[in-house]
């Protein structure tokens, strides 16, 4: 009887695969090939335009608040000229002073004068929101190419599959596991990427609309003065 328990369990030792060794993160990504390295460089690329993104959009980077004080100083003195000039200048390059420079330029070279400028700051305004929207354009084209690139991997991985099928006429699982990995990981890849950067885009265009809102609060006070 007890022989018969050895021999059982010897049998099953046999038969039982040895665990997978474990891989370190490197050797999963150097598993995914080209197009793992193609996704892991696009996902580097997305935080420099992310860290960029953060950089730009802030309070003090759109309407820096000495700009404001100069353009309050100068609107209130009624010196419309002079303020045109200064935001015309490149050293006062701002959204606040884009779109301002912009409206009392066209103001003043219109028949209307100042009548125009509500429609002025209206139209430069739109200008400007739509530049800083297509600012966090490439991290949404990332959002959405990665995954694409990742489904890449996945077709290329399971044609590999599918061709050791075809080479071999009695093909051994582990065979088939190495180019179905290979697919996994490339779509594990792309998808890591995709989501972060799907919802910090989705951020930062909310954003974009909440900056603009405090922005163009200021901008209304200012043109009061006119």
């Amino acid at each position: 009887m007890a022989e018969s328990l050895l021999v059982s369990f010897a049998s099953l030792a046999m038969q039982t695969p040895a665990p997978a060794p474990d891989k370190t993160l490197v050797q999963y990504i150097s598993e995914g090939g080209e197009i793992g390295y193609l996704i892991i460089g696009l996902s580097f690329t997305a935080v420099v335009f992310i860290i960029a993104a953060f950089v730009r959009l802030r309070r003090s980077q759109l309407a820096p608040e000495d700009e404001v004080t100069a353009l309050d100083r100068m609107l209130r003195a009624g010196n419309v000229d002079q303020a045109t000039k200064y935001c015309a200048s490149p050293d006062h390059d701002s959204f606040l002073t884009r779109v301002m420079g912009a409206a009392l330029l066209r103001c003043s070279r219109s028949p209307f004068g100042l009548l125009e400028l509500r429609t002025s700051l209206e139209e430069a305004g739109q200008q400007e929101v739509s530049r800083l929207h297509r600012s966090t354009d490439a991290i949404g084209l990332i959002a959405s190419v990665s995954p694409m690139l990742g489904l890449l991997g996945t077709v290329v991985g399971m044609v590999g599959a599918f061709d050791t099928l075809s080479v071999s006429e009695v093909a051994k699982p582990t065979q088939l596991a190495g180019s179905i990995s290979v697919a996994l990981i490339t779509t594990v890849l792309g998808l890591i990427v995709a989501i972060p950067c799907t919802a910090v885009h989705a951020y930062l265009r909310n954003r974009v609309d909440s900056l603009v809102g405090e922005v163009g609060d200021l901008i209304e006070e200012l043109a009061a003065h006119v």
